[in-house]
């Protein structure tokens, strides 16, 4: 129920880089997507991520407008779009960088994406 109510459980676009920091500092584990709406590779990503959203309550996901971020862009060397943060207590841990540690594929499935983020110890994998 607390992570519910700290928005766990769904994936959800923050508006702003201040949002990013305050949605980061209240959650154990985080996954953010910076996006750019022109990027078909994003809305593969948006998907599987909704899907392990519902599943994986213990980690909250979130998506930012890498437009809109361009600080925090520059701070954490995001320079390909897709590009998932992995935060562990406010702090970056890793990164998944475009479709390369899914098999180089647009096809990829989801369970390629969750042992990914299980890789990196952002979410409970089995």
């Amino acid at each position: 129920k607390e992570w519910l109510s700290k928005g766990h459980g769904e994936y959800r676009e923050i508006p702003s880089e201040r949002d990013f920091f305050q949605e980061v500092k209240e959650s154990k584990n985080v996954v953010c997507h910076f996006y750019r709406d022109t990027t078909f590779r994003c809305q593969i990503m948006d998907k599987h991520l909704n899907v392990l959203a519902k599943k994986h309550v213990e980690t909250k996901f979130l998506k930012l407008n890498a437009e809109k971020a361009l600080f925090l862009c520059e701070r954490l060397r995001i320079k390909v779009i897709p590009t998932l943060a992995l935060l562990k207590d406010g702090k970056t841990q890793d990164y998944v960088v475009g479709f390369t540690d899914l098999g180089n594929t647009d096809d990829f499935t989801t369970e390629t994406l969750e042992w990914r983020l299980g890789c990196a110890d952002i979410i409970n994998y089995r």
